[in-house]
């Protein structure tokens, strides 16, 4: 009656969904079961707020004992500004929020910041692009996120605020980094349960056994609200069938690979979203779910039937962690569910290689992923498998060193008298302090911090301009400078630190896109330029050292004969010499001092030599990268008639570069096959093992850090780099360029390390949407960041097989 009562005075008539609701309450209460009020959003209009409003703010004076509120139509008229009031009028009594179609990113954020006394709350389809749950969330014990596609990465304190939170589901999300994803969830203390995919079992007749949210091939709806929007079934992992039993392995293998194909064509087609909202997005429509649907020629038998009443809890699920009892009963027991499982809805991260295990060992508390319980064995093939193929601190630290204790350290052993006894440990090199140093920052944080050079609207002489850059380099010997060269062939020296242009050098109709550029490093002031149309310059930048801004004045100039489609040029240790390469199987050798071009090396290689490297300390050794599959050494003191020696890749090489010390050669071939190998005899040191693409148009650029003791590599078609040591191949980390819109809209044009400071980097970023910007970004891994550098723009793509 006091419903009624409270819409007479506010003059409306009362809502039929609204009765039902209470009269159900009373049901449930005359049964002495938990007397619980439903209210469905999509079933009320706005007039209703008040009078609903009412009952809420007078709960604690009623016999209800806990509100359920549901939305599960996308076109729901009900005011969203009205039901976050709803649920906090609630407080306490608030149970479960059920939202499978978003009210928007207004909504969304403020429900992120202020946060809701929930113990359940169901975001499915929800677009967020970068999760920050800041506000008040401490009764939440499950999350579900599923399906909300826009959904990349995490703020490095969005978990904070959620103690409690015990059972957490991202199925069908964005999620791809396996170091900030584990750094997130490592703060939800109570966490016992994630999964990123469904592992969905076939019985003999065909029925799939699911949990009741996930429905094949369609968004996931429920007849019946109270159903458990979270815990299902049994599941597999395929790693470990495919070590424990390698009969299997085809079947699985086939398994894999259409997941993989359905899961990149979907990420293709989503690349035409041009979404220019913020961290927290929402677009109108709504994507179809469940990419993850077999083909009905490759599992037969296969129906869209789900028998709920078969369904696994979570308890059962915790309750089959018991061993097998002998290795042929486990064998068998693989071999049953590679023919029964399959994966629905993986999120990205899930295709990481050696994801189940990276998660497991880091998440320590973990008992079920992915529906699968985690048993002893798993933890302990999950650390063995953690420390073979990844790092966890630099330079293979295996505890987290304090940083105020290392420079205690370094301050005793730099002040102690002489003849008194070291209390450091012996053979410690004379960079140990600032290895262990760099350990220590490195570790504190999975989010580095990320920052573009402003070079937008930069002033150069009496106008501002702005830049496309498509090449860059360091300067050898001048910390806060480096060179890039533009899509519209100009050169700009510049202050990095500063972010200053010190030297502006124009097209003046000379030159198109600049894709060569190498510092001289004798004459600090000089550098050759060479564009894809064959201009080849020698610039004299005379005003970089007294760090002046203005536009070059052509003084000092040297034009050298054109080398055709050129993509690369270098110079030598002397300064004397310098090559050229390009589309073409040749290779010029230029005099810098007569600006004469003195040979043309013709035939190297099979097909064109996209990059061409001196050796760093030997003025007559280069070696040669080429689409052939080749990298090739040479010594123009034996008239490079034949090579040295050759090592051959198993795919086009994009290129080749020398350790600082040069003892190395780091190989990179198209679709990340990247190896170091011995630069003397051109022996393979290491293959980096880095998962390919599938992609013949992925081109791989690697780099050395740190001298000579990691190595960067990005690839054209993906938005990450990635670190690697480079003594054991361990992966040390993965860094994501994101861009705007639902989907992460950059990749990785070109990269270099930071030749003076300790896991710096700086990457030419680029995006995918038509568009004609680029920018260079630079990364500090020592550097913590609250939040991953947010970047905004559209690029075309050039020919990005083009130069290093």
């Amino acid at each position: 009656m006091w419903y009624i009562d409270s819409c007479k005075r506010h003059g409306v008539l009362p809502s039929t969904a609204i009765l039902s609701g209470l009269y159900k309450a009373g049901v449930k209460k005359s049964r002495h079961e938990l007397c619980s009020l439903e209210i469905f959003l999509d079933h009320l209009k706005d007039v209703d707020f008040l009078p609903l409003l009412d009952i809420c703010m007078q709960l604690d004076n009623s016999d209800i004992e806990a509100v359920d509120i549901y939305n599960r139509s996308s076109s729901c008229t009900f005011l969203r500004e009205y039901a976050l009031r709803l649920m906090r009028a609630t407080d306490q009594k608030l149970r479960v929020v059920d939202l499978h179609a978003s009210f928007g990113k207004s909504f969304l954020r403020d429900l992120s910041k202020e946060g809701l006394p929930c113990q359940t709350l169901i975001l499915m389809a929800s677009n967020f692009r970068k999760l920050n749950m800041s506000g008040q969330f401490m009764q939440i014990h499950t999350l579900n996120l599923d399906f909300s596609s826009s959904l990349t990465s995490f703020q490095e304190n969005c978990f904070a605020c959620m103690p409690n939170l015990m059972r957490l589901s991202m199925c069908e999300t964005r999620i791809s980094n396996l170091w900030t994803t584990a750094a997130a969830l490592s703060m939800l203390p109570s966490l016992v349960e994630l999964r990123f995919q469904n592992w969905l079992h076939c019985n003999d007749s065909g029925s799939c056994f699911a949990s009741s949210n996930v429905k094949s091939g369609r968004k996931p709806e429920s007849s019946n609200p109270n159903t458990s929007p979270y815990f299902g079934g049994l599941s597999v992992d395929i790693g470990e069938l495919l070590d424990q039993n390698p009969s299997t392995e085809q079947v699985l293998r086939n398994m894999v690979s259409l997941n993989e194909l359905i899961v990149n064509n979907d990420v293709e087609s989503m690349s035409e979203d041009s979404s220019d909202d913020s961290e927290t997005e929402y677009s109108n429509h709504q994507r179809v779910n469940g990419n993850m649907e077999p083909l009905p020629t490759a599992f037969p038998g296969w129906h869209e039937q789900f028998d709920l009443q078969n369904e696994v809890s979570f308890d059962t699920v915790q309750n089959q962690t018991e061993e097998e009892s002998t290795e042929d009963a486990f064998t068998q027991h693989n071999v049953d569910l590679a023919l029964n499982y399959i994966s629905y809805n993986p999120s990205p991260i899930c295709f990481e290689k050696h994801y189940r295990e990276y998660m497991i060992a880091s998440l320590q508390r973990l008992k079920v992923l992915d529906n699968l319980p985690i048993r002893k064995s798993d933890k302990e093939r999950a650390s063995v498998t953690y420390s073979e193929h990844f790092e966890r601190l630099p330079y293979r630290r295996k505890s987290k060193e304090c940083v105020v204790s290392i420079l205690q350290k370094r301050e005793v052993k730099a002040g102690r008298s002489p003849g008194r006894k070291s209390s450091c440990l012996p053979g410690k090199s004379q960079n140990f302090y600032t290895k262990s140093f760099c350990a220590a920052k490195v570790g504190s944080s999975a989010w580095p911090s990320l920052r573009p050079i402003s070079i937008s609207g930069t002033l150069v002489g009496d106008e501002r301009r702005s830049f496309r850059p498509r090449q860059f380099e360091y300067h050898p010997s001048i910390s806060s400078l480096m060179v890039f060269g533009t899509l519209d062939g100009e050169v700009v020296v510049l202050n990095h630190e500063s972010e200053t242009v010190i030297c502006y050098i124009p097209t003046l109709g000379a030159m198109n896109s600049v894709l060569g550029l190498c510092w001289l490093k004798k004459h600090p002031s000089k550098l050759i330029a060479g564009s894809d149309n064959g201009s080849l310059k020698l610039y004299d930048v005379r005003h970089t050292s007294q760090m002046v801004r203005g536009v070059y004045n052509g003084f000092g100039t040297v034009t050298f004969d054109e080398f055709d489609q050129l993509t690369s040029v270098h110079v030598n240790s002397t300064d004397e010499l310098f090559l050229a390469s390009g589309y073409s199987r040749n290779v010029a050798l230029y005099d810098i001092s007569s600006g004469r071009r003195l040979q043309v090396f013709t035939d190297m290689h099979r097909e064109h030599i996209n990059v061409v490297k001196f050796a760093n300390h030997s003025p007559s050794i280069f070696a040669t990268s080429s689409f052939d599959q080749d990298v090739k050494m040479w010594d123009l003191r034996q008239k490079p008639t034949r090579a040295c020696y050759t090592a051959t890749s198993t795919r086009g090489n994009v290129m080749v570069c020398f350790s600082p010390d040069d003892h190395y050669l780091l190989a990179s071939a198209v679709d990340n096959e990247v190896r170091q190998l011995l630069a003397v005899d051109g022996r393979l040191h290491l293959s980096f093992e880095i998962a390919p693409t599938g992609s013949t148009q992925n081109y791989t650029r690697s780099y050395y850090m740190n001298g000579r003791d990691y190595i960067i590599s990005g690839s054209c078609d993906e938005h990450v780099v990635r670190v690697c040591c480079a003594q054991t191949g361990r992966r040390l980390r993965d860094i994501s360029l994101e861009g705007k819109g639902s989907v992460t809209s950059m990749y990785v044009q070109s990269l270099r390390g930071d030749p003076f400071q300790e896991f710096n980097m700086s990457i030419l970023a680029a995006y995918t949407r038509p568009s004609t910007r680029t920018e260079i970004v630079k990364v500090n891994m020592l550097s913590s960041s609250d939040s991953a550098m947010e970047y905004n723009g559209r690029q075309s793509r050039p020919n990005n097989s083009m130069g290093g």
